[in-house]
């Protein structure tokens, strides 16, 4: 039995490797649409560097993807990195579904760095989910958004958005 579980483990580890490498490929050649796709694959570690790599290709275009696997993807880790990967991007089109994963997502793991990610986009307009979030019931949301808050307290009254602010925003 542990000889089959292990061959199945080697078997899966190979897979993944196999397809990671034909990602770095895919990476060079900047084809966002194969990324896309793989945002479905039944791996979650391979939906995590797709969602990573569309944010690096996609410029503001792949907000909609990325805000699509935040919200549906079943596994946190991925719906966390689209989190992180959204305020990265720093676009205001991601305010919204990033306002949604603070008030909604069942993981404080996604909860937090949706709110981070609102602090780092730097905008006035994700104020009231943050204020909001105070009042979640755990405190690394509550902390997430007290140091989001404080960015856009930066932004607000020293008029800088900038490298700095979003690097600090979360």
């Amino acid at each position: 039995m542990t000889k089959l579980i292990v061959k199945s483990n080697y078997n899966k580890n190979y897979e993944r490797l196999k397809l990671i490498e034909e990602m770095e490929k895919e990476f060079n050649n900047k084809n966002i649409w194969f990324f896309s796709r793989l945002t479905f694959h039944q791996d979650p570690v391979i939906r995590t560097r797709a969602i990573c790599i569309i944010a690096d290709l996609g410029g503001e275009p792949a907000v909609e993807t990325i805000s699509k696997a935040l919200k549906e993807d079943v596994d946190e880790l991925v719906r966390h990195e689209a989190a992180f990967s959204l305020g990265q991007l720093g676009f205001t089109s991601a305010i919204k579904p990033l306002s949604e994963a603070v008030e909604k997502d069942p993981s404080i793991f996604v909860r937090h760095e949706a709110a981070v990610a609102l602090g780092v986009i730097g905008s006035e307009d994700a104020r009231s989910t943050l204020l909001s979030a105070l009042n979640d019931p755990s405190e690394e949301v509550k902390k997430s958004a007290i140091v989001a808050l404080s960015n856009l307290d930066y932004i607000y009254n020293y008029k800088k958005r900038n490298k700095f602010s979003r690097m600090t925003g979360g």
